[in-house]
């Protein structure tokens, strides 16, 4: 099997955001994405092109267009989200994001007719009915198809400062789970979705989804759900590992990461420099790690096992990546992760407010709702 890659411009960007619908009085999810959708089709009856459905109905997805930086694209999201408030605010719908809903159930939530989802649903079932997640997804444009998987491979090692520092899922359908992170466990349940195999070349990647298809598990490689895999049909990486984020202030933090880390491994490639990797069984350690403890994971940061606070080292990473952040246009939105560790990740402050509040998890979601409208401190 021949799977074309369509080269993009390096380094350009594009940012997917998934935002729950919740009732503005009661904060339980509420099932009318179809109606803001229709609110905000175009007059022959089409989608907007850039705010789409997701698998369920209380979710709405924002999609920028290709940028060259950071600011442009939550620039972008912020204009989409001005529009579906347009919708949502006379119906008394507020918006929120997080890696999961705190207290809403899965068996409440109805999915939204699309054949492919129905096709996922049949074969997955029970798990596949758990989704009950959001996510946001950033793609960075690869101008050489062989640079793909060692980006893949290299975007690896930085998995778990990412997923700490967007971790935003400490509650689930009413419990607190002792996670900072327990979107991330969710979502590796479906057959296809996880952490990706590390491989040597194009090929191999090829001759994976060849495997799949024949043997009836995928119809075509966009149904490989990797936590970080390459978009063959945009030309990008897509890093798809963070926990949905409730401000625009987060969401340009861990995009600048991306951004300059997958910029970083390009440039060095091209200069004949692979990327650092890490076993795959480390790897998965780390994916652990940073869900169930969040930015007090203890992380694995070199092939010979040595550890270190993933906190520690996103806080280098923002003045390592300085030169990369100056030349794309991010400093401001790199610089925001110090202030995030100092504040609290989402899933931090999710706790505080629920123990602040008694336990209150309807208070939880009025926090989230109300940063999504007013940014971080807010």
């Amino acid at each position: 099997m021949q799977i074309e890659f369509s080269p993009s411009e390096r380094s350009t960007i594009g940012v997917e955001w998934e935002l729950a619908l919740v009732d503005g009085t009661t904060g339980d999810l509420v099932q009318i994405a179809d109606d803001v959708l229709r609110e905000l089709g175009t007059p022959d009856g089409r989608e907007h092109p850039q705010i789409t459905h997701e698998l369920l109905m209380n979710t709405v997805e924002l999609v920028s267009t290709v940028h060259h930086t950071v600011p442009a694209a939550i620039a972008d999201l912020q204009g989409l989200i001005d529009l579906v408030r347009g919708v949502t605010d006379p119906l008394g719908v507020e918006l929120m994001c997080a890696g999961t809903h705190p207290f809403a159930q899965w068996f409440d939530q109805k999915i939204t007719p699309n054949e492919r989802y129905d096709r996922l649903l049949d074969r997955t079932q029970w798990w596949g009915r758990q989704m009950m997640i959001w996510g946001i997804h950033v793609h960075v444009g690869i101008d050489a198809r062989d640079k793909a998987l060692p980006i893949v491979n290299g975007l690896l090692a930085y998995y778990p400062h990412l997923q700490a520092l967007s971790a935003s899922s400490p509650f689930w359908g009413g419990a607190k789970t002792g996670y900072a992170s327990n979107r991330a466990l969710m979502f590796q349940q479906l057959p296809t979705a996880g952490l990706p195999w590390q491989f040597g070349t194009w090929a191999n990647y090829e001759e994976y989804v060849q495997d799949l298809v024949t043997t009836g598990v995928v119809t075509d490689h966009s149904e490989v759900r990797w936590d970080i895999r390459p978009s063959p049909k945009w030309g990008t990486v897509e890093m798809r590992a963070c926990d949905g984020l409730s401000t625009t202030d987060e969401v340009g933090a861990v995009a600048a990461l991306i951004h300059c880390l997958t910029d970083r491994m390009s440039g060095r490639l091209d200069e004949g420099e692979e990327p650092m990797t890490l076993q795959p069984w480390f790897v998965r350690e780390n994916k652990w790690r940073a869900a169930r403890y969040g930015l007090d994971a203890e992380i694995i940061v070199a092939p010979d096992g040595s550890e270190r606070l993933v906190s520690e080292c996103l806080l280098e990473l923002v003045d390592d990546l300085a030169p990369e952040a100056e030349r794309l246009g991010c400093v401001e939105e790199l610089q925001t992760i110090p202030r995030i560790l100092e504040g609290g990740a989402s899933y931090q402050r999710q706790l505080s407010v629920a123990e602040a509040n008694g336990g209150s998890l309807q208070a939880v979601v009025s926090s989230l709702t109300h940063e999504l409208r007013s940014g971080l401190g807010g």
